[in-house]
């Protein structure tokens, strides 16, 4: 940012958080790291209205509240969901890269899979039912499994560790993401135990 106005108004919005204590005599804004701007396409049809700059929003609410409270989701290359994603600047440049799984995502990801208590055949059939935060849920339509591998090359306790995950739909319609650690045969390649990582909205 180069705009005199913007820094004036995010300075301004930081000095009535600040204990004077016995006054301020003088006051500098330092630019710490500064670099040249790059050069920028302009459109190609002069009469297309502006994209919308959100910088201005975006500074005022990290000056606000934080930081650490304002960031958008990027895609990292992994096949462990909770290892897909990273948070980044809501301004930052795209960099190109996308989700490119075929398989559907849900819209929510629990911050940790969370135990469930399941009634499945084994080895590979979906639940027919399953317990989660003390309500039993029947699943109506089931879809899967889709297996994903520990990523052996980055821990060794995940040489053979495997999860297979499946869609559900519980009779009222709200549909989940489950799975069970293991290929449901062989225990050295999980507890077999079952989780809820996701719902879909």
């Amino acid at each position: 940012m180069r705009e005199a106005k913007q820094l004036t108004r995010l300075l301004c919005g930081k000095i009535q958080s600040l204990d004077p204590g016995f006054g301020i005599e003088m006051m500098r804004l330092a630019a710490t790291l500064a670099e040249p701007f790059a050069p920028k396409q302009m459109d190609a049809a002069l009469c297309e209205e502006p994209k919308a700059d959100v910088t201005g929003l975006v500074d005022a609410l990290v000056n606000r509240i934080g930081e650490q409270h304002v960031y958008r989701f990027a895609p990292i290359a992994s096949d462990v969901p909770e290892r897909s994603i990273r948070r980044i600047s809501p301004v930052a440049p795209h960099t190109g890269k996308t989700w490119q799984d075929p398989w559907p995502r849900p819209a929510h990801l629990l911050q940790r899979p969370e135990p469930i208590q399941v009634l499945a055949l084994l080895p590979d059939h979906p639940p027919a039912s399953f317990t989660w935060r003390g309500i039993k849920r029947r699943v109506k339509r089931a879809d899967g499994p889709e297996r994903i591998f520990g990523e052996w090359w980055k821990r060794d306790n995940e040489l053979s560790a495997v999860r297979d995950y499946f869609r559900v739909e519980d009779e009222a319609g709200e549909r989940f993401w489950v799975y069970r650690a293991g290929n449901g045969e062989d225990i050295s390649t999980g507890s077999h135990r079952w989780f809820l990582h996701g719902i879909f909205g």
